[in-house]
């Protein structure tokens, strides 16, 4: 009897790393920008969230203080349709990797050029 519960527990840990491994843990995040479609936001464990460019208000890098420790993290405001000055959404970027300041001021500084090339160009109908 004891090896039974032992193969059951085994088997429940088992299963559950399994799952913990799939859609739990993420292995790699990345983000694509394109000023006429809109931005790709990508986790390796999932098939990725895509935003339309006309929703995007702005890109900035936010900051929070954890465990007495300031993390920096990229953020996509989506405007509020209702609302054209308002924000609808915050959505945060690279949540599991948490890149270094230096990498999202990079990162930052070409959705920003993006963001002025789809500002300054003639809006067609």
């Amino acid at each position: 009897q004891n090896s039974l519960v032992l193969s059951a527990a085994i088997f429940i840990t088992l299963i559950g790393l399994i799952i913990y491994l799939h859609f739990v843990k993420i292995d790699q995040e990345s983000l694509l920008v394109i000023g006429s479609l809109g931005i790709q936001v990508t986790s390796s464990y999932a098939s990725g969230k895509v935003i339309e460019m006309s929703r995007v208000k702005d890109v900035v890098i936010n900051e929070a203080i954890h465990m007495q420790k300031v993390i920096y993290y990229l953020c996509i405001l989506l405007q509020d349709p209702g609302d054209p000055q308002g924000i609808s959404e915050v959505v945060p970027l690279f949540q599991s990797s948490k890149p270094r300041l230096d990498c999202l001021i990079e990162v930052y500084k070409s959705c920003q050029e993006i963001l002025e090339q789809k500002k300054t160009a003639p809006q067609s109908s």
